[in-house]
């Protein structure tokens, strides 16, 4: 018998604060998008993790596992920011695919393409998280809009690395 307490829950959950119900879920709608873009990311990054092979192998692997690491932790902290503003977090790997600008990756493309294509991926990403720490900020989310601004840089460092280690 499973007990309702177990049980996950969708509805959205009422919250006191300052910034309003109906902004909360305008911002939460957001990160839903950049949390796919984000869980993308996290899964092409594992993938050319499991899959480089070459002179660059040990570089590359390192590389990709310490950003993979990194991005799951984001995936986290997304989803239960959404979680905070009172919206359910999002479910089911076609909504990620359908609503990340990160395209999915099937094929095996070279380690240069491997590193350029995640550097692209970050940047957009970041991008992307611009939009919404502005609309935040004018939401009065503060929260929100600092830790997007973060995880900004921390994509933009990604980004810079790979292109770096694709120049050697």
């Amino acid at each position: 018998m499973t007990s309702t307490v177990l049980m996950t829950r969708n509805e959205t959950l009422n919250i006191e604060t300052d910034v309003t119900a109906e902004n909360r879920t305008a911002i939460a709608s957001m990160l839903e998008k950049v949390l796919a873009s984000t869980y993308v990311l996290y899964h092409k990054t594992q993938g050319f993790h499991w899959n480089v092979t070459g002179p660059m192998f040990l570089s590359v692997h390192e590389l990709t596992e310490r950003q993979y690491k990194s991005l799951s932790k984001a995936v986290d902290k997304l989803a239960e920011r959404i979680r905070t503003l009172g919206e359910p977090a999002p479910m089911g790997l076609t909504g990620y695919i359908n609503d990340s600008q990160v395209a999915d990756q099937s094929e095996f493309p070279t380690v240069g393409q491997m590193l350029e294509t995640l550097a692209q991926d970050h940047l957009m990403v970041a991008d992307e998280m611009r939009g919404i720490v502005e609309a935040a900020e004018k939401l009065k989310d503060v929260y929100t809009a600092d830790l997007l601004t973060s995880r900004i840089g921390e994509h933009e460092e990604a980004a810079w690395m790979l292109k770096a280690l694709a120049a050697s």
